[in-house]
């Protein structure tokens, strides 16, 4: 496995209806590097959003879905999903406030 930096581990927010909603209890959801595990996901949450504490991290892998053109079959890439909660007495995360 290669070494993966802190800023390599957070790919992008998922925002969805569930998601937005999941806000007011502190828990975000991010689409992560397929290989970052939960250590390293809440490593890099506390590095990139300053005054944030991480309470636990729940992962899910989801596999690539089956694509087809014509006769030909083939799957899209595999993601990985990670639904961080934060602590009570933490800040919240400004990237989700415009919404």
């Amino acid at each position: 496995m290669a070494s993966i930096q802190y800023y390599d581990v957070i790919l992008k927010p998922v925002v969805t209806e569930k998601t937005m909603n999941a806000m007011a209890e502190k828990k975000y959801t991010f689409l992560v590097h397929p290989e970052s595990n939960k250590t390293m996901i809440k490593e890099a949450v506390e590095k990139m959003f300053p005054g944030t504490k991480v309470a636990s991290v729940n992962t899910m892998n989801l596999e690539g879905k089956t694509k087809r053109r014509g006769m030909t079959f083939g799957k899209t890439a595999k993601t990985k999903k990670a639904i961080v909660k934060l602590t009570a007495d933490s800040k919240e995360i400004e990237i989700f406030q415009g919404l």
